[in-house]
């Protein structure tokens, strides 16, 4: 099996590394937002999960909306503990890349998240995004509650629709429940606010979301 073909499939239990009982040590502030990182966050505040691809570009899609609190990049989906980058990169963690976005819902709604989810990748690519290819780059939706996971399966079919009114694929996203979230190395958080001309292959199909996907939940 190829490198590539390799890192497009999920690790067998049995290849799976074991990781580290251990945090790795990431703090806050925010460096855009000044917030804290890392909870307890204040009260009323909510949280969504997001996997699209790299999670350098995916953060900053985020931080950017109005009624977000903090952002943090980290690893959720897989089985290593604590996992380091290099850990995950090797495709035996199962872990995808992933955005821990804490908002406040009196001021951005749970389903305006989700507009920002669709509309900044492509989540017709499977196991990649672009020219990042691997089971950590896949496009998924870790959903907190019910009403998540409902808002998230109906603007995922409304997606749809307009993806294939567009001419392109179908989508591949996951749809799961929330599990472990592991903060990132300190040195990916806000990665592309410390580094101006950092690159991320994170990009959107260019279809925007029907109006119905930022209808109250």
């Amino acid at each position: 099996m190829g490198l590539f073909s390799s890192k497009r499939t999920m690790p067998a239990p049995d290849r799976v590394i074991p990781g580290r009982a251990t945090e790795l040590p990431v703090s806050g502030p925010h460096t855009v937002l000044g917030t804290e990182i890392k909870p307890p966050f204040p009260a009323g505040l909510e949280r969504a999960v997001f996997g699209l691809g790299c999670f350098w570009g995916a953060e900053r899609d985020f931080w950017t909306l109005a009624g977000v609190y903090t952002t943090a990049a980290g690893y959720s989906g897989g089985l290593t503990p604590n996992p380091t980058y290099e850990e995950v990169c090797s495709g035996r963690t199962g872990h995808a890349e992933v955005v821990l976005v804490v908002f406040d819902p009196n001021q951005i709604s749970y389903r305006q998240l989700l507009t920002t989810f669709w509309e900044s990748h492509d989540p017709t690519q499977g196991m990649r995004q672009g020219n990042d290819v691997g089971t950590q780059y896949r496009s998924v939706v870790f959903w907190m509650d019910e009403v998540q996971r409902r808002a998230a399966e109906d603007s995922r079919e409304q997606y749809q629709r307009a993806l294939r009114e567009a001419g392109l694929g179908e989508i591949t996203t996951e749809i799961t429940g929330t599990g472990p979230f592991y903060y990132a190395e300190q040195y990916h958080q806000q990665y592309l606010d410390k580094n101006k001309n950092g690159y991320c292959g994170v990009g959107g199909t260019g279809v925007s979301c029907p109006r119905g996907v930022l209808s109250p939940s």
